[in-house]
Formats: C-alpha cells, sequence, structure tokens
C-alpha cells in the first residue's frame, strides 16, 4: 500500500481521529470519497475520480529482477492486518518470482500470471513500475476499498479431520456448498488453503450440495482443524 504521505509520517489519522498512523493505528480515512470546496466562495471543484487521497497500491513483481540487480537481498512484502489467503497468495507470488530471476525463468508469461494471482486478493488496484521506473505521479484508486478480482464468503467451519483417510468434515452455517465451487479454509494453525469441492458426502451419501444446518465430508489432502473458517471462494467485478 502507499500512502498519501510519506509512509508514517502522514498525520490525518492523528488529526482527525487521534489515531496515529505512527502506532501502527491508522484510520486509513484518505481511502474515503472527497469533495474540493473553495472556502472562500463555497465553490465545490469538479473531479473525475472522488478518491483524490487514495493512491493505488505499489506492484513491484513485475521488475524483480531490477530490484535484486540493484542489490537489494531482502524484500518487505506490505502487509500489516491482512488474512491467511493474502499472506499466502502475496509470499508465494514474490518468493516465486525471486526463484524464478535466479534460476533464468523470469518471463513475462510468468509475471502476467503472478499478477492475476495477486489481484484475487485485497487490493486498491495497482500501480505498476512506481518511481523506481521513472514514473513522477502515482495512481489514483477510482473507488473504496478492495479492488480484489474475487470474494470470499463466509460458509461455515471445520468440526473435524480424519487423518488416516484424509477426509474433512465441515459444518454449513449460512448459505450452502455445492459441488464445483472453491474454498477457502482458514484458521490460527492451519493457515490458508484453497481447495475445489470436486465431491461431497452429506449423510454418508454422494451429495451435489450441502445446505444451512447440515455437515458435510470431503476429501482433502490438507489438514484442516476444528473451529477453521471455511468460506465460497467467488468471481467478483471490482469495477461494477
Amino acid at each position: 500500500a502507499l500512502c498519501v504521505a510519506i509512509s508514517g509520517k502522514c498525520y490525518m489519522s492523528l488529526a482527525t481521529y487521534n489515531s496515529s498512523a505512527n502506532r501502527g493505528a491508522c484510520r486509513q480515512n484518505c481511502r474515503r470519497s472527497y469533495k474540493v470546496i473553495d472556502e472562500e466562495t463555497g465553490v465545490e471543484l469538479q473531479v473525475n475520480n472522488k478518491y483524490i487521497m487514495s493512491p493505488k497500491d505499489l506492484c513491484t513483481i513485475g521488475f524483480i529482477d531490477k530490484i535484486i540487480d540493484a542489490g537489494v537481498i531482502v524484500l518487505k512484502l506490505e502487509g500489516r492486518g491482512r488474512s491467511p489467503d493474502y499472506t499466502r497468495t502475496v509470499t508465494a507470488c514474490y518468493s516465486e518470482s525471486v526463484d524464478a530471476y535466479l534460476s533464468g525463468t523470469y518471463t513475462k508469461e510468468k509475471i502476467d500470471q503472478w499478477i492475476a494471482r495477486l489481484e484475487k486478493v485485497y487490493n486498491r488496484g495497482f500501480w505498476h513500475g512506481g518511481y523506481y521506473l521513472g514514473k513522477k505521479m502515482g495512481e489514483w484508486s477510482g473507488a473504496y476499498g478492495s479492488q480484489a478480482t474475487t470474494e470470499n464468503i463466509f460458509v461455515g467451519q471445520a468440526t473435524k479431520y480424519y487423518a488416516k483417510s484424509a477426509i474433512g468434515e465441515f459444518s454449513v452455517e449460512t448459505k450452502q456448498v455445492s459441488v464445483g465451487d472453491t474454498l477457502l479454509i482458514t484458521g490460527p494453525t492451519t493457515g490458508a488453503i484453497e481447495v475445489p469441492v470436486e465431491e461431497m458426502y452429506v449423510d454418508e451419501k454422494p451429495a451435489m450440495v450441502a445446505k444451512k444446518g447440515q455437515i458435510f465430508t470431503m476429501p482433502i489432502a490438507e489438514r484442516v482443524r476444528k473451529s477453521d473458517k471455511i468460506f465460497t471462494v467467488i468471481n467478483r467485478n471490482p469495477d461494477a
């Protein structure tokens, strides 16, 4: 994420909410929409983008090669307070990009694939290149909140895991889960697991749908734990 001011030196949150960005408590009120009004005349200026203080997120995965060639040996990824799936996706993409460059397989095709994966988790739109590549002005987000191309809908939680047979048991608490869905499973120890629902069982019988209030089981290779939360991952149009 980029700040409207120098990161760590923006006092907007402190001045308006007495909540200091320097203490990790930024309220991010720069991310909201604003009107520009002349105090003397009361005239409101027309601006194309109401989010005039909300920069897009800097995306550097397209020039990791230049960063490494500059002598950088440690990368810090922005992500304080982000979800397990955000952490999993972003660290995986950047780790893969570094490995690809070091192995001589860093290509535009791979960069495009990493960007598509990064777009699925929380973001405010991407500014590719940034000042490092000579751009003189940042790009601004055109909407409030995340511009991710997918959304996670809470549907229930894990209740058991049968390690010998690699079967997970889950309770549906909202909506429903269907064969063909993609599930995101998160927990303090589990982290984040994304798995397609290829088959499922309700009352020990094959089923296509598990409705609210039902228990279902499905094969899953990675261990899940009781009370892990489960979400269905759906596509969304951030520009809609």
